[in-house]
């Protein structure tokens, strides 16, 4: 492993005049996309274990939804065309002469996760479901198979990670995450699961636009409808006020024409009912944020194996060497991670792990420090992967 350890080149991405961040929210299309994939990868290495002892290679990434139609309305309306959700990928359907039932654990899984996100949709009635999961390659196969007692990179690929968050990743990540707690639900059942947040930062001011799906059925009016967006908005602020001492202004769902009536309301609380579709992807990275003024990959992390893919295990690294270094590293006020890997290549051993540092901390003065997180953080590869299998560890 070659450990590059440089000064950055510009400064703390909180810093700057400008500042964009976004996360879509646990409802969002895309993001069911991306947990789906995640809890059939989970479920499959379960079984495996299970049954066999031993996680047997897969990669359950690619997902798709494709929307539904309904009809929305204040106090009810319907779902008139089911969602339809594709489930592709590569999964091991036979080992030592036994059939995996790996249809049937997917679809479950599918149902299992879509139930407990998305309180009032009819996944019964309101969802199809088909599994095209196949076998993998051969060589993928026989590669997972010889890094069974030291895991092998399935694949040539980078991770990035960064830390600390700024004023205004932590105020986004606090709003969706405030407006879809279950106990925010509890109080305002009429927001539904499907919200973005776009942050905007500005000579030190936060605006936040926020895209929130209301649910028809707690919705009695027109008026209402008013009445609780405006109680929305003022949620959203609250929770970013706990987050950020930066003044906070929060808009929801402006593309609403009230003089026609138009307005964002769903039937289930998911623009996935009618309005938009859904790709693993294409969401939050690793950070659980989308953000184009720090370092990202377009690698989708949900979906991937736990054990060898370096697409989902080298950006959840990342974020945690670049989250240790700027807690513990003194002079850092910022730092970064990127880690490349080579593919048949074990996965503690990286080809290159380049960290960036900004702050005062110079690079020759913390480089011993600096080498022993990036090293005990490779060497807990395996402690990742029990995490990620006991769902604690989150991926998008």
């Amino acid at each position: 492993m070659e450990l590059s350890i440089r000064a950055g080149e510009r400064g703390a991405p909180g810093g700057g005049p400008v500042e964009v961040v976004e996360r879509k929210g646990a409802g969002h299309p895309d993001s069911l996309c991306d947990g789906i994939a995640e809890h059939v990868c989970v479920r499959l290495c379960r079984y495996y274990l299970q049954r066999f002892g031993v996680i047997l290679h897969h990669n359950v990434d690619k997902v798709l939804l494709c929307a539904g139609a309904s009809r929305p309305a204040f106090g009810g309306g319907e779902i008139l065309a089911p969602l339809e959700i594709y489930l592709a990928g590569r999964a091991t359907a036979e080992y030592s002469g036994e059939k995996v039932p790996v249809h049937e654990i997917a679809v479950d899984a599918c149902r299992e996760w879509l139930s407990a996100r998305l309180r009032c949709l009819d996944v019964g009635r309101d969802v199809r479901i088909v599994s095209r999961l196949r076998p993998g390659s051969t060589d993928l196969n026989r590669l997972f198979v010889r890094g069974r007692a030291r895991p092998l990179a399935n694949d040539t690929s980078c991770g990035a990670g960064f830390a600390p968050l700024t004023d205004l990743e932590k105020a986004v990540l606090a709003v969706e995450r405030a407006l879809n707690d279950r106990n925010t639900k509890d109080a305002h059942p009429e927001l539904g699961e499907d919200i973005k947040v776009m942050g905007v930062r500005r000579s030190g001011n936060i605006e936040l636009t926020i895209g929130c799906a209301f649910i028809g059925r707690f919705v009695a009016s027109l008026e209402d409808y008013v009445a609780k967006k405006a109680a929305a908005a003022d949620l959203a602020v609250e929770a970013a006020a706990g987050a950020t001492a930066l003044p906070v202004q929060a808009r929801v769902n402006v593309a609403d024409d009230l003089a026609s009536g138009d307005v964002y309301l769903t039937v289930s609380g998911t623009s996935a009912e009618a309005g938009d579709d859904g790709e693993v992807g294409r969401g939050n990275r690793a950070s659980g944020l989308i953000t184009p003024y720090r370092a990202m990959t377009l690698e989708a992390t949900a979906g991937k194996n736990p054990v060898s893919h370096v697409g989902k295990l080298y950006n959840l690294l990342a974020m945690r060497i670049a989250a240790d270094i700027a807690a513990s590293v003194p002079g850092v006020e910022d730092a970064s991670c990127i880690i490349v890997s080579q593919i048949g290549r074990p996965i503690d051993d990286p080809q290159v792990v380049d960290v960036g540092l900004i702050g005062q901390a110079k690079p020759t003065a913390v480089e011993r420090r600096v080498t022993e997180i990036v090293k005990t953080a490779l060497q807990q590869l395996p402690t990742m992967r029990d995490e990620l299998l006991a769902e604690r560890l989150a991926v998008y």
